[in-house]
């Protein structure tokens, strides 16, 4: 039996795009026949759930009700679990791991774990760093700049920048790159994953009519992000290999 993959999305800090992380990790497993299930912790009304809604489940992680929906159905034969963890309480929800038992089987080898550790551009995003790597023992720890909003990183001296940096074991940095403001926004109100606005599908795999324009900003954007994947050997991570994927994808 495959063992448990579980992914974890988040950050201290809101606002720097931790569910368009999520979204594209999920698009990146479903076209790399990876099965995978979602839970979105922005309840009780989740971004996640809306654009992945027959994978995605709303919890409340702070409940002990919700945390047996996640962590006691990880041999339900589904490979990945992302997490999309809700805004500004990542170290929150390591902490809950770590108290129910989940980082120490992550250490011992029962269950690959992984953090994508979205970050901000102010210095406080390095003391995020700090805290988080407490808990990465065992996991794969992914440090990730996400330009998606234009964000300018970590604008003061390198020696700084390194003084954090050097203190974490086996960290690994990834850059989301800048996707065009118009396509952005035009996915989010078609509400459906970048793969299907690019397919040109609507939200029950109806024909949509998205720009011919727009669709290639999208498909562009995703290649992109997905090389930074395929750099990490992502679906090494879940047990599988990556797919031959068409410029069609």
């Amino acid at each position: 039996m495959v063992k448990p993959v579980v992914i974890v999305v988040g950050a201290d800090k809101g606002g720097v795009g931790k569910t368009t992380v999520s979204r594209t990790l999920l698009d990146y497993f479903n076209v790399n026949n990876v099965q995978t299930r979602a839970f979105d912790t922005e309840s009780p009304r989740g971004t996640l759930k809306r654009f992945y809604p027959a994978i995605t489940e709303i919890v409340d992680m702070a409940t002990t009700a919700d945390q047996m929906k996640i962590f006691d159905t990880l041999n339900s034969g589904l490979s990945v679990t992302v997490i999309d963890a809700r805004a500004g309480l990542l170290s929150t929800a390591l902490a809950s791991l770590r108290d129910i038992g989940f980082l120490d089987s992550a250490r011992s080898g029962q269950i690959t774990f992984a953090v994508f550790h979205i970050l901000g551009s102010s210095i406080a995003s390095l003391d995020e760093i700090a805290e988080t790597a407490t808990y990465m023992a065992g996991a794969k720890y992914y440090l990730v700049k996400n330009f998606i909003n234009d964000t300018q990183f970590f604008q003061w001296d390198q020696s700084t920048y390194n003084s954090y940096f050097h203190r974490i074991k086996h960290a690994t940095e990834l850059t989301i790159p800048k996707l065009n403001e118009m396509a952005y926004e035009q996915v989010e109100v078609a509400s459906v994953p970048f793969v299907d606005f690019v397919a040109n599908k609507g939200r029950n795999d109806e024909p949509a009519n998205n720009s011919f324009v727009l669709r290639g900003y999208v498909r562009h954007w995703l290649a992109n992000v997905w090389s930074e994947f395929d750099r990490i050997n992502l679906t090494e991570l879940a047990g599988a290999k990556s797919a031959t994927r068409s410029d069609d994808k």
